[in-house]
């Protein structure tokens, strides 16, 4: 099984003292479940229940008292109850019997010796107004497409590895990791899709895995779709998210359609509780705190950058690059920046910004922002010359520090600039591949 980075935060959650049912999110086919069997494997007794299933769902339906509930779990399962704190109960697929999502919070109250995971694709979207998540009972995180980091690790290059969590990394590793890096973009962090890959290299053979994962996710539309209007609506976002992804996008006529801003507006926003999508609101702060402007235009952000140049038809482009900043007008790179900045991070608020300029007379824009140490840092994803970052200069002209980041596909240097109103500024210059680790080397920069 491809090893999930996640799993560490798993076995934390285990040893605290302080531990909550914990309820895993994410998209469906990005290894929730997995995962879970994982961590269970460390455990003296693992119960798996499928919500899906009648059998497993009936205890629940007839739900009376806790305790009774778990007897009849362990009594079903045949196992020694006795032993109920070196036991990990996972509920799989919750949401379909959404009165078990509210039973979660006796297992906190009533049971705190019984490890319980629940994990749902489509748990939000479940949830009516008789059904709440039992807030301050439960904690959660996210499971999300595996990253540069993950991928290295199921390819099984152990100094590959080790360079890019070294840091810094030794400058001889860059171009191997950007190599990989491209290999990675190319095909995403979909685990059908890596573990395909690395098994076979033959990309061709992956079409069908694509394929069906996308069917996958037009088949769930129903689920969670309140009217067939909005089934309608949903499968149409689902199918051009993928050609409007990485640009900054108008719910009024999405996609080339007639559907008006409210309709999509209600898909894009279920889409983004299930998980597939992504929206990524501008600011204009340029200090704490992130204040996102939800009446300008989001970027969209699709669950896989894999999928989205599959259905978007940028494999071949991507094979014949040797910068991914040329393509699809460096949209890619953004997307798959945006990807890892994601992934290296499990909790459930945790979201991505970019920055706008609040005058009207002239138009800046940077690719990201992020908290960092009490600041706002931006983040250009950019190649070329540093001196064309006009957007940046705007951005620390304005900002109370004097810290940016650049990734491109050059080698990590610190550049001391200065803007065109003279400012003096730090330019942290990082290859694409180290997204993920942009605040590693924040603070390396700060102390060389």
């Amino acid at each position: 099984m491809l090893n999930r980075n996640i799993l560490n935060e798993l076995k934390q959650w285990k040893s605290s003292d302080q531990r909550k049912p914990l309820i895993l999110r994410g998209a469906r086919q990005v290894g929730k479940t997995t995962v879970v069997e994982m961590l269970g494997q460390t455990y003296v007794q693992f119960i798996s229940l499928n919500l899906e299933l009648q059998e497993d769902a009936a205890p629940f339906k007839a739900f009376k008292n806790i305790r009774q509930l778990v007897e009849q779990i362990f009594f079903l399962r045949d196992q020694d109850i006795s032993k109920i704190g070196e036991t990990l109960l996972f509920i799989d697929e919750i949401q379909e019997v959404p009165q078990a999502i509210n039973i979660l919070r006796y297992f906190h109250e009533q049971v705190t010796e019984l490890h319980v995971i629940a994990a749902g694709s489509l748990l939000e979207a479940a949830l009516t107004g008789d059904v709440k998540i039992p807030v301050g009972r439960v904690e959660y995180k996210i499971v999300r497409p595996l990253s540069f980091d993950e991928f290295l690790q199921a390819n099984a290059d152990r100094a590959a590895l080790e360079q890019f969590r070294k840091t810094p990394m030794d400058e001889y590793a860059h171009e191997k990791l950007l190599s990989l890096f491209h290999t990675y973009t190319l095909i995403g962090g979909m685990p059908a899709i890596v573990d395909n890959y690395l098994a076979h290299r033959n990309l061709t053979a992956l079409r069908s895995i694509y394929e069906s994962l996308i069917v996958s996710y037009i088949n769930d539309v129903e689920k969670y779709a309140r009217t067939s209007n909005l089934v309608q609506v949903i499968r149409h976002v689902i199918q051009s998210s993928y050609r409007e992804a990485g640009s900054r996008i108008k719910f009024n006529h999405f996609g080339n359609s007639n559907y008006a801003s409210k309709e999509v507006g209600e898909a894009m926003r279920t889409l983004e509780k299930v998980m597939l999508l992504h929206l990524i609101y501008p600011t204009t702060n340029t200090a704490i705190p992130i204040i996102p402007d939800h009446k300008k235009s989001p970027r969209l952000q699709v669950l896989d950058t894999g999928m989205m140049n599959h259905f978007a038809g940028l494999q071949k482009e991507i094979i014949g690059t040797d910068n991914l900043d040329n393509i699809y007008q460096g949209k890619v790179v953004e997307h798959i920046v945006g990807q890892e900045l994601l992934a290296a991070r499990s909790h459930v608020l945790n979201s991505l910004f970019f920055w706008v300029r609040q005058k009207v007379d002239a138009t800046a824009e940077v690719d990201f922002v992020i908290q960092y140490d009490g600041q706002i840092i931006p983040i250009e994803v950019k190649s070329g010359a540093s001196g064309t970052l006009r957007s940046l200069h705007l951005f620390i002209d304005a900002a109370p520090h004097n810290l940016a980041v650049r990734l491109y596909n050059g080698k990590i240097k610190r550049d001391k600039l200065i803007t065109s109103n003279g400012k003096e500024y730090v330019l942290l210059n990082l290859p694409y591949y180290l997204a993920s680790r942009t605040e590693e080397y924040l603070h390396w920069a700060q102390t060389v």
